[in-house]
């Protein structure tokens, strides 16, 4: 009788080990189911699509390439005397789109995470608007987030009470099917439409590229992949212990695209530089007819994963992880290079309008410093360093070299530019919020970005943030202190008032969100997540 009681607690010790065990590495599971339902396959070409052999006799609407580059900082490039790493990283090919095109200088991210962002650029329209509020994350992830991220006495939060059978798998969140996308304008007036890249706009298949308008896609159809596999010979890897996003992406991210919905396969070598061979490939094969190539590196977002080359160029940098991003970034701006410079050999390059920008700010959870400089704020934060970012334009013949304009514009804008220079359509059932900042300065009284109960307006030179945690209005004038160190809130209580009264307003037309937001996190405004906690620094939760 002794020994059957010793059995049975040695099973149930056994059992609360492995429910110990599993609840520890249930992070890890989007990863493995993905494994099991779509096995990554070796390397296989891709073949695209190949227009006519010569061009048209008729002059042909202009070839536009959009390129989005994900969380890129506003310092991370050197326009503005700035790089990586105090100036050690040059950016002179990103840098050449605005100094041969138009940059403007007062550009806004729709969002200050991925997904609501790429959602703006798609529709032109505000993505609360259709109730993409939330960058779209696997339920594991949310939950993730709230292990290990606390910041001194600031803990995140995790809303178990939301989790309802009404929130969508993954993969269908995303921009709903009834949305206009900017491929399926263009096509409809004549274009071949292509995407190269990450998608992050929804997985199930009528929610993929190929089902939005684009007629080809090579895609990273979730939020990011490995640059490399980890063991590659040919990686350079810097993880970050601090951050338990990045242990969730080493964990189920791999190296893999697909093809028009095809099963994952592995790309060849590095992702930003296999991106960049297929756009080379793609515009070759489209030369002679109009089309239009959305071209989203998910660099450099993590994982940070460097090529060796990359790296030993750039043995100045001590900083082990500030090293591998630097080299990431040397690595897209070179690759860019090499698919402006396929623009010339083809012959194309006079017809092309070619769209610059990133889709949020640098991260916080990298650990380094002053990717936004000069701006406060990171990724995740209604700050200037978490929205504003770079927009450049360049239309050899149509936009004048070394153009600025300093009205406010962003990527609420990017839809109906691109129809106006294509001759497409604009939609007309239903709300857009986008102009076509090519014809002239935006004519708009204001932006707005939303994300839960965090708030914000810019209108002129002003600029109100609403936040719940803590609870607490934010003022700002941006013509005197675009860095947003001065809070005049308590100095102008009315402005604070018709500025809350706008963003009230402009709410009363967004939608439900069509997930929740689970997760509400602490960032510092000021230090990357691995500084040390001291008392007073000021911080906001962001809701995702």
């Amino acid at each position: 009788m002794k020994k059957r009681w010793i059995v049975l607690g040695l099973a149930a010790l056994l059992g609360a080990g492995a429910y110990q065990a599993f609840e520890a590495n249930k992070y890890r599971l989007p990863g493995l189911i993905a494994d099991w339902r779509d096995p990554v396959q070796p390397n296989r070409p891709v073949v695209w699509q190949q227009g006519p052999g010569v061009p048209a006799e008729a002059i042909q609407p202009p070839n536009i390439i959009l390129i989005v580059a994900d969380d890129l900082g506003w310092n991370d490039i050197s326009l503005h005397g700035g790089g990586v790493a105090g100036g050690r990283v040059e950016t002179p090919n990103i840098d050449a789109i605005a100094r041969e095109g138009v940059e403007f200088t007062t550009a806004y991210a729709a969002n200050a995470t991925c997904s609501p962002s790429r959602a703006a650029m798609m529709t032109g329209r505000y993505p609360t608007r259709f109730g993409f509020e939330y960058t779209a994350v696997p339920v594991e992830f949310a939950e993730n987030l709230t292990h290990g991220s606390g910041i001194g006495p600031l803990k995140p939060v995790f809303h178990q009470e939301l989790i309802t059978p009404d929130i969508p798998d993954y993969p269908d969140m995303g921009v709903p099917p009834g949305e206009i996308t900017i491929a399926e304008a263009v096509k409809a007036a004549g274009y071949h439409t292509i995407h190269i890249g990450k998608w992050h706009l929804g997985e199930a298949p009528r929610l993929q590229p190929q089902a939005q308008g684009f007629d080809e896609s090579l895609a990273v159809l979730a939020g990011g992949a490995k640059f490399l596999p980890d063991d590659d010979p040919d990686a350079v890897n810097a993880k970050l212990p601090w951050d338990p996003i990045d242990r969730f992406i080493w964990a189920n991210l791999r190296h893999a695209v697909s093809f028009n919905g095809s099963e994952r396969f592995h790309p060849k070598g590095h992702m930003t530089d296999y991106f960049a061979e297929e756009a080379i490939k793609a515009i070759r094969a489209n030369r002679n007819r109009p089309f239009f190539l959305y071209l989203a590196f998910n660099a450099p977002h993590t994982p940070l994963q460097a090529t060796k080359a990359d790296y030993a160029r750039l043995s100045q940098i001590k900083d082990e992880k500030t090293r591998v991003y630097g080299a990431m970034i040397a690595q897209l701006d070179r690759r860019i290079g090499d698919v402006m410079a396929e623009l010339k050999r083809a012959g194309i390059d006079d017809n092309t309008l070619v769209i610059f920008t990133s889709d949020n700010g640098g991260a916080w959870y990298n650990g380094i410093p002053d990717l936004n400089a000069p701006y406060r704020g990171w990724k995740a934060t209604f700050f200037e360093g978490g929205i504003r970012t770079p927009l450049f334009m360049r239309w050899p013949g149509r936009i004048a070299p070394g153009t600025a304009r300093a009205d406010l514009t962003g990527h609420i804008d990017i839809f109906a530019t691109i129809a106006a220079a294509a001759g497409a359509k604009m939609p007309t059932d239903r709300v857009m919020d986008g102009e076509n900042i090519l014809a002239g300065p935006a004519a708009r009284e204001a932006l707005y970005w939303r994300s839960g109960d965090y708030r914000a307006v810019r209108a002129g030179d002003w600029k109100l943030q609403v936040t719940k945690r803590p609870e607490k209005v934010r003022l700002y004038n941006l013509a005197t202190d675009p860095t947003e160190q001065h809070d005049l809130a308590a100095e102008e209580p009315e402005r604070v008032a018709q500025l809350r009264a706008m963003i009230l307003a402009q709410n009363k037309g967004m939608a439900k969100p069509i997930w929740p937001g689970l997760v509400e996190g602490p960032i510092r405004i000021d230090v990357p997540m691995n500084a040390p906690w001291k008392d007073g620094q000021a911080y906001v939760y962001w809701t995702n």
